[in-house]
């Protein structure tokens, strides 16, 4: 419905625009501009109508363009969900029940590349900047995950792009959870093992201060890899295990969903599956 007349005598009041959720509730996506007094009353008549139609969760994306409704939205009950470069969402719960909307993305994706060459040497950089900027430790190369990519295509970026190797993936060692990290999300770190296609390294001189092919012995021998419990001492062990093949990882499997048409993979040890 996009017009609606109504007992006071003002007529034709366009409602919002929006389409059904798969929740029983309604998303809005605004993009003409207008003025905050117009969308008050759009907002107003649009929320009665979804109240009696019985509506739950009211989703209004709106894109930076038009901040300046941000605050009458605020003032209507509407809360912050979350934001992206270019827009904002915000969310309202309208029946007197439990929320049952889900709380933002809690947490981000890290991976680790274990390279190994046949001469038992590891890939190792040191950082230009963080929290190890100078420290001498050498560690295997690490980054985030971008949206929509996968464990094994980002680790393969993160490896070109801070040393010039160009890998293969092979399967994930392990992972670790963190909690409270970033922004107070959650991290989960996977520990990936690759192989290398190319050995001459290429510095990204922006974030990576050196970057050599270091003997795997000298690498455990590091005191960061003393630590008991420490991470790279574990992954340091996961070297060893995996150099004396007495160790297997979970590879990538493709799988299907009854929720997207959309590939995806499930990690797991396949050959003790088999």
């Amino acid at each position: 419905m996009d017009q609606l007349t109504i007992e006071d005598g003002v007529e034709n009041i366009q409602l919002l625009p929006a389409i059904n959720d798969d929740h029983g509730g309604v998303v809005v996506e605004l993009n003409e501009h207008m003025d905050p007094t117009n969308f008050l009353i759009r907002l107003k008549t649009s929320m009665s109508q979804w109240t009696l139609q019985g509506k739950k969760g009211v989703w209004i994306k709106l894109p930076i363009h038009l901040v300046n409704l941000v605050e009458t939205a605020v003032k209507e009950g509407f809360c912050y969900h979350h934001a992206e470069p270019d827009y904002l969402m915000l969310v309202n719960w309208i029946p007197e029940t439990t929320n049952t909307i889900p709380a933002n993305a809690t947490h981000r994706v890290g991976v680790g590349a274990v390279v190994l060459n046949d001469k038992r040497e590891i890939l190792v950089v040191q950082e230009k900047n963080g929290r190890l900027r100078g420290s001498g430790i050498w560690k295997i190369p690490t980054g985030i995950v971008e949206e929509g990519e996968e464990i094994s295509e980002g680790v393969i970026r993160e490896v070109q792009e801070e040393t010039g190797i160009d890998t293969e993936f092979v399967e994930v060692l392990a992972f670790r959870q963190w909690h409270k990290v970033f922004f107070g999300k959650s991290d989960l770190f996977f520990v990936c093992m690759m192989r290398a296609l190319s050995f001459d390294i290429q510095i990204q001189e922006l974030e990576i201060e050196a970057a050599q092919w270091m003997p795997l012995e000298e690498f455990g021998a590091q005191p960061s890899a003393q630590v008991e419990e420490s991470l790279m001492k574990y992954i340091y062990r996961l070297c060893k295990a995996k150099v004396n093949k007495d160790y297997t990882g979970f590879s990538p499997q493709l799988v299907t969903s009854f929720f997207s048409d959309k590939p995806s993979h499930i990690y797991l040890n396949a050959r003790d599956l088999n």
